[in-house]
């Protein structure tokens, strides 16, 4: 295997980061993780508050100077907004803007990369679909694992961690 091979196995559970072997069992990269996306979407959402005011004004200055034929268009946009953020810059940036904030990064728990544009828009999909079914109880789930990860972390092989563990800052 090449030297900077990125390897996972289920007992090292190991890979390169940054020129740095990175533990993915080191619990000080999940210390206080569900604290901070907890915070972390709180921010977000005052963020896609905002956005969804300026898209929302252009879109009802659109549908209005389209006499109301584009309306529908209107309600779709802004439901979509929070899908398109949180994918978006979760599969650009590795984090949201919130996550970025408090120092935490998504990433793929089998080769430490940042996820693609799909897992984004799964874990994100999968977020937003499963909060809808269960009103937030789903969540609970981060609580019985040592990662602190939620359900749609695991269908979307992503895990949540910090950038720097709270010893190494």
């Amino acid at each position: 295997m090449p030297e900077n091979s990125l390897t996972l196995s289920t007992q090292d559970a190991s890979w390169n980061r940054n020129g740095k072997d990175f533990n993915a069992r080191d619990p000080s990269f999940y210390e206080s993780v569900v604290l901070l996306r907890v915070l972390g979407y709180f921010m977000d959402v005052v963020f896609l508050a905002l956005l969804t005011g300026l898209v929302g004004m252009v879109l009802w200055i659109i549908g209005i100077l389209s006499l109301g034929l584009l309306m529908p268009l209107v309600a779709v946009g802004i439901a979509i907004l929070p899908l398109a953020y949180h994918t978006l810059t979760i599969g650009a940036y590795g984090a949201t803007p919130g996550m970025r904030l408090l120092g935490l990064e998504v990433r793929n728990i089998e080769d430490g990369s940042s996820p693609d544009y799909i897992q984004a828009f799964v874990m994100t999909a999968l977020f937003y679909l499963s909060i809808g079914v269960t009103s937030w109880i789903i969540l609970i789930v981060a609580f019985f694992n040592e990662r602190r990860r939620l359900m749609h972390d695991f269908f979307s092989s992503l895990v949540v961690v910090r950038r720097t563990p709270p010893g190494n800052i």
